[in-house]
């Protein structure tokens, strides 16, 4: 496949490389209306006319922003039927507060709402091309970012149910024009893309093509910038993952274990185990008060460093996670002690760990009849255990987690159904055997674990548009 190539076969072949089982998969369309995304989805409903099994749909978002939104929606619309593609459209009101610009506010309505329609498995594709990832590098870089910003957008990333794809990363937005205008497209041009007011506009029309023109392909060494970061974000998230494995605490981490680390690993580590409770990252101010005096603090005292996300409080050899709105002294919730699930199927869970669903399925591994009508459901404190297999013996959940390469900023967000005190099952992954399903079970069913989607929020550098 060559890098400077567009149309649905070569499509086809990036999304094989990017989506497990494409094309027999559920894919949607982030679709504007504009120029990059319409030939995206033509291209996708190309293909899929000669695929009939690729599911397709194209989702609009509609800001109303614009006195014309509402005509855009049916401009939309009307497109999509002409693809014959499924058309989903949601309104959301964008209100920038606290500072933030009207364009990130825009930005964090519209992928909240994306995340909202995304179904169970589903592939939302976004149409970010060359440019678009050229512009994210050199506005982190204006920022001030760090490796995770300079790595600016993923071709791939969790989003809601589902994942957020961008097949289009190495694609120069000309050609997607080239396409739209071969196949005589009629595409929508924002007067927001237009108005050098907005940051990103300011880059697109006057940074980039004075850089272009006085260095030729620096739009695509942006992008390999893109590309080397990632590498090493993920090295960073590797030797990461490693420490906090070691300082992990049930969900807080052991002041012992970080103060053995270098000031550099103890940071990375707190970056991490801050990013699994769905926090924002506070200021370098921040994590240089967490990784010094909070750690260097005596054993009695009860240090606090908080920002607007929440905070990080030490309780004699522990860092404990401390969400926003809660006193000092209050204790985290960790768990929900009574879940009349038969009466209600779907809890939402404490912090940012989504909600747990118990779902009937004539499937399922789960013998519904032999759990009780009260469940409770906790986090990991350590030393818990179960049974995965009838005939194999009873493990220690931590092992268990460990060979299954779960990784460690995930494991202590995994919620734990309890009954009567005995572990029944972890999250979506393993049942004890006591409560599997077996030939002859009457009601079977099975855990659904919903994750919360990441919050879209200004500088996300895996949700920027």
């Amino acid at each position: 496949m060559r890098a400077a190539a567009f149309g649905p076969a070569e499509l086809a072949d990036r999304l094989a490389a990017l989506i497990p089982g494409f094309p027999h998969t559920r894919i949607a369309v982030a679709f504007s209306g504009g120029g990059d995304s319409l030939a995206l989805l033509a291209a996708l409903a190309a293909f899929a006319r000669r695929r009939r099994r690729l599911a397709l749909r194209a989702v609009h978002i509609d800001h109303g922003l614009q006195p014309g939104s509402r005509a855009w929606v049916r401009h939309c619309s009307r497109l999509a039927g002409t693809l014959h593609v499924p058309f989903v459209s949601r309104r959301v009101h964008v209100e920038a507060a606290g500072g933030q610009s009207l364009e990130a506010a825009a930005r964090a309505a519209r992928y909240a709402a994306l995340a909202r329609l995304v179904l169970d498995g589903e592939n939302l594709l976004t149409a970010h091309h060359l440019e678009d990832q050229a512009e994210t590098v050199l506005l982190q870089l204006l920022r001030g970012s760090g490796i995770a910003g300079l790595a600016a957008m993923p071709a791939v990333a969790p989003f809601g149910h589902g994942r957020l794809v961008r097949p289009l990363l190495d694609v120069p937005q000309a050609l997607l024009i080239y396409y739209a205008r071969r196949e005589r497209l009629e595409w929508i041009e924002d007067p927001m893309n237009l108005d050098a007011r907005f940051d990103r506009v300011y880059v697109r029309r006057e940074v980039l093509p004075r850089l272009a023109a006085r260095w030729t392909g620096a739009t695509r060494s942006l992008a390999r910038t893109a590309r080397h970061a990632q590498e090493a974000q993920r090295l960073l998230r590797e030797i990461g993952g490693s420490d906090l494995a070691a300082a992990a605490d049930g969900p807080d981490l052991s002041v012992a274990v970080l103060r053995r680390l270098t000031r550099e690993r103890r940071t990375n580590v707190l970056r991490l185990w801050i990013a699994q409770q769905g926090a924002r990252m506070p200021q370098s101010r921040h994590l240089a008060e967490i990784e010094g005096p909070l750690l260097a603090a005596r054993a009695d005292a009860q240090p606090v460093v908080t920002w607007d996300e929440g905070g990080v409080r030490r309780t004699a050899g522990r860092l404990c996670w401390q969400p926003a709105g809660h006193a000092p002294s209050a204790p985290v919730a960790t768990g929900i002690e009574a879940w009349a699930w038969r009466d209600r199927s779907i809890v939402w869970l404490p912090g940012a760990s989504g909600r747990l669903e118990l779902r009937r399925d004539a499937h399922g591994g789960l013998d519904l009849d032999s759990l009780p009508d009260t469940l409770s459901v906790r986090r990991r404190t350590g030393g818990e255990r179960l049974r995965p297999r009838p005939d194999g013996p009873t493990r220690v959940l931590k092992n268990l987690l460990q060979a299954a390469r779960i990784a460690p900023w995930e494991r202590a967000a995994m919620p734990l159904i309890y009954a009567a005190g005995q572990l029944v099952a972890v999250a979506d992954r393993w049942i004890d055997a006591a409560h599997q399903a077996r030939d002859g079970t009457r009601t079977r069913g099975r855990v659904v674990w919903h994750r919360l989607p990441r919050r879209a929020r200004p500088g996300d550098p895996d949700l920027v548009v």
